[in-house]
């Protein structure tokens, strides 16, 4: 019940965590997984964490954006984000190398809100994960499991 809170509080602040924001978050995972197992407050967590297959806050958040994006580009979201997740490949016209990388095309902004923004954070999230996470070919399970392994080695 409290990862559910805490990816609530997640998805209202979405990508414009601050560092105050995400310590706080933290805090509460933290708080969540010393109840579950029944750590003291002098033990490390990160230990405890890795136990649980639990990600910290923000690869937790970037977890999430990246599975979004996936769903995005494979037809399982809504089409209002579905349009905010475009191929550098779709985009240009003219032949570039990177045209077949997997790459999104990233969206200029005038502002920090702007910035913050699933149309530039999404494609940015993606850019960010390693060449064999943005195959087309990758099922949707399997992306989730090499991404969590990805964020837990970050």
């Amino acid at each position: 019940m409290l990862l559910l809170a805490v990816d609530w509080r997640a998805a209202i602040v979405y990508l414009q965590v601050s560092a105050a924001s995400c310590y706080k978050l933290q805090v509460v995972q933290n708080d969540a997984a010393r109840l579950v197992t029944g750590a003291r407050r002098s033990e490390y967590m990160t230990p405890i964490l890795r136990d649980l297959h639990w990600l910290p806050v923000p690869q937790r958040i970037m977890f999430k954006t990246a599975v979004l994006v996936y769903k995005c580009l494979h037809g399982m979201a809504p089409r209002y984000l579905q349009m905010h997740c475009e191929p550098t490949s779709t985009v240009t016209s003219r032949r570039l190398r990177s045209a077949h990388s997997g790459r999104l095309t990233v969206p200029r902004t005038r502002t920090n809100y702007g910035d913050c923004s699933f149309a530039v954070q999404g494609p940015r999230v993606c850019n960010s994960l390693p060449a064999e996470l943005r195959t087309p070919d990758i099922t949707l399970v399997t992306f989730r499991d090499r991404l969590k392994t990805f964020l837990f080695h970050v």
